[in-house]
């Protein structure tokens, strides 16, 4: 779905930041100017400027500027620090997409200004298609970033990026990048671009997006493998599927009066007090303990969650689902007794230390937000000290 969305989203902007302008109306400087782009991928204004810097063949430091990020809240990008060759600490900031372009196409073209092209109606009205397309990715400080409770590593050095505004492969790695706040050097290397040249000696192949991480010595390309890449050196965990957390949000809501009426009549009639001990001698077994279906995408990607936070757990299956038929035996009245005690009947259900923290995306309050909050990380450290100690990035 990702790769589909982006490619749409790259027929949506036509040709545009996909093919270096002639070489004869370009100015290559000697001395190049240090450019700095304050930048978030899935903003339009940001677009037109890395569509411009793409045709203009130019390298520029990216500082990814999500919301969320030093308290951000909204776009205040583009902006472009502009460091003079050869000065001595000389510069300027530019603000907004208007005056960057402007001085782009006055630094570096031949002919000065930005040609009529680029500022018509097809490209005015197309060039918010991206970000419609993408489901705003690229805009938002990832939850995978945690809290200050998690010893997040950081790159010391930027990463390099070859790659090209309009292709849809280099999209996707630039959407993380943002997400994580990693800064990187963008290098433009477009169709056309002489850099091309370079990148082939340097990777034996002109296919980009291609990724050089000075910090780890990692040379790669492949968008998926680049993004698995950054997840697992610069994040807590890789997130679940925007879907998931979509559909869970509408769903939830709905289903949940009805499960909880459903789970006691599904159970029938059962010995509580038994099933009551079993459930509390399960979750107090282990400090971490999940209970799963099998066949549940939502408990899929919890255990995920888990293993890549590197959190060692007891994982107890109450069937392939909780349809009659396809729950265990002993399942349905499993299910019920959960009700009963937290008030959630859906899976997965997260105990830690015996207390619920609840499904993937909600509950109290949910895997994915308590370890955005860092509540989870202090419940792990109030039920197992030795065990923070072990976690992936703690």
């Amino acid at each position: 779905m990702d790769t589909l969305t982006s490619g749409l989203a790259s027929m949506g902007r036509l040709s545009r930041g996909i093919t270096v302008m002639d070489e004869s109306n370009l100015i290559r400087k000697e001395n190049t100017d240090v450019l700095i782009l304050y930048d978030a991928e899935g903003d339009a204004n940001c677009r037109a400027v890395r569509e411009v810097i793409t045709e203009l063949d130019l390298v520029v430091q990216v500082k990814p500027q999500p919301i969320g990020f030093n308290n951000n809240k909204g776009p205040k990008v583009p902006m472009l620090d502009v460091q003079k060759a050869n000065s001595k600490g000389e510069g300027m900031m530019l603000k907004g997409k208007d005056v960057i372009l402007d001085y782009l196409y006055s630094e570096y073209t031949v002919m000065g200004s930005a040609p009529e092209s680029s500022e018509s109606l097809l490209d005015v009205i197309t060039r918010g298609l991206p970000s419609l397309l993408r489901l705003g990715r690229g805009i938002r400080m990832s939850r995978a970033i945690g809290s200050k409770e998690w010893a997040l590593p950081r790159p010391k050095k930027p990463l390099i990026l070859y790659n090209y505004e309009g292709n849809q492969f280099c999209r996707l790695v630039r959407e993380v990048l943002t997400e994580l706040n990693i800064p990187y050097e963008s290098r433009s290397a477009g169709k056309g671009s002489p850099r091309r040249e370079e990148l082939f000696a340097e990777s034996g192949a002109t296919q980009c997006p291609y990724l050089i991480d000075g910090n780890t010595g990692v040379k790669m390309a492949e968008s998926a493998d680049i993004i698995d890449y950054l997840y697992e050196n610069y994040a807590l965990f890789t997130p679940p599927d925007e879907l998931l957390e979509m559909a869970s949000a509408v769903v939830t809501p709905l289903l949940k009066p009805f499960y909880s009426i459903l789970a006691p009549i599904q159970a029938g009639s059962y010995d509580k007090d038994f099933y009551l001990k079993t459930i509390q001698d399960e979750i107090s077994s282990s400090p971490v303990v999940i209970y799963t279906y099998k066949l549940s995408p939502f408990c899929t990607e919890a255990t995920s969650v888990l293993d890549g936070l590197g959190v060692e757990y007891t994982e107890i299956s109450l069937g392939l689902e909780w349809i009659p038929g396809l729950i265990d035996e002993g399942g349905a009245e499993k299910r019920a007794t959960l009700g009963s005690m937290t008030g959630q009947t859906s899976l997965p259900h997260i105990f830690v230390g015996g207390k619920s923290v609840g499904g993937l995306f909600s509950g109290n309050p949910g895997l994915i937000p308590a370890v955005e909050n860092g509540s989870f990380t202090r419940m792990l450290k109030d039920v197992s000290p030795a065990m923070t100690r072990t976690l992936r990035v703690f």
